[in-house]
């Protein structure tokens, strides 16, 4: 089998790839639960090279972000579910009809009345799927988001009904207070055994505060944490880089001294 720019030639393949006797021991014995984690996984590695700018490398996660998206459609089509023409007809059905700016009589809107838009009509179609069902504000959230996503978007449901600050200065009180309950937490000398468990809860109140902060600066923070990531990163191989001259590696120097190369690696930045 050669390679070919047809999604046709990729759907044969993962074919066979299933196929019973002759298959892929490997790809047979998948399933959907088992094939979700590489399906994340890709999903950012995607967003990895984006944020280094690598379009040779985003080509490749691109390829590898659809084979996931072949792999789960050929495995509902062996349940006699749906195959992977009825992916594309449903994807295709939504951009149309989240779309009548475009192919509708809706006319030209400025970017904002059309996220608006899009918020409505994708209103009116969870409506209709749960018809006769009642569901809260904050459902249709996916639980296996990562966190600090997932925690931006519970925010964004809760401040369309109103629970919501109007202020990102009220938010870092916020912050601020929560700062101080893990103080308490910990005690005077700071590591109070019985303490840990309180502190360590009201940590993950403050990543979500320190979320709610983001999303009230219009950022998003999982690309924020990314880019401290990176940051982290940058600076931390520059100490490496500045001990090595020197014949030493981080275990063998103070921790003085390499704030004090952080410090340098900082202000040439």
């Amino acid at each position: 089998m050669t390679p070919s720019r047809d999604i046709g030639r990729l759907l044969e393949i993962m074919a066979s790839l299933r196929t019973p006797t002759t298959g892929c021991p490997w790809d047979l014995e998948q399933n959907f639960s088992t094939i979700a984690p590489y399906t994340l996984e890709e999903a950012y590695e995607v967003a990895d090279a984006i944020a280094r700018g690598d379009l040779t490398d985003l080509k490749e996660e691109l390829g590898d972000l659809l084979l996931q998206v072949v792999f789960h459609a050929r495995m509902a089509e062996e349940l006699r579910a749906f195959d992977f023409g009825d992916v594309v007809q449903a994807i295709t059905e939504k951009l149309i009809r989240r779309h009548p700016h475009v192919f509708g009589e809706e006319g030209s809107q400025t970017p904002q009345a059309v996220e608006g838009l899009w918020e409505r009509i994708k209103g009116e179609e969870k409506a209709a799927r749960n018809s006769g069902r009642s569901e809260g504000a904050l459902a249709g959230v996916p639980v296996g988001l990562p966190a600090l996503t997932r925690a931006l978007k519970l925010q964004q449901k809760a401040s369309k009904v109103g629970f919501d600050w109007n202020d990102p200065r009220a938010v870092l009180r916020k912050i601020r207070e929560e700062a101080d309950e893990i103080e308490a937490a910990l005690g005077e000398s700071g590591t109070a055994p019985n303490g840990t468990s309180d502190a360590a809860a009201e940590v993950g109140d403050l990543l979500f505060a320190a979320v709610n902060l983001a999303r009230h600066l219009h950022a998003d923070p999982e690309a924020l944490l990314r880019q401290t990531n990176q940051k982290f990163e940058r600076r931390f191989g520059s100490i490496e880089r500045s001990l090595a001259v020197k014949g030493k590696a981080p275990q063998d120097a103070s921790l003085a001294e390499m704030d004090a190369l952080w410090d340098e690696a900082k202000a040439q930045e």
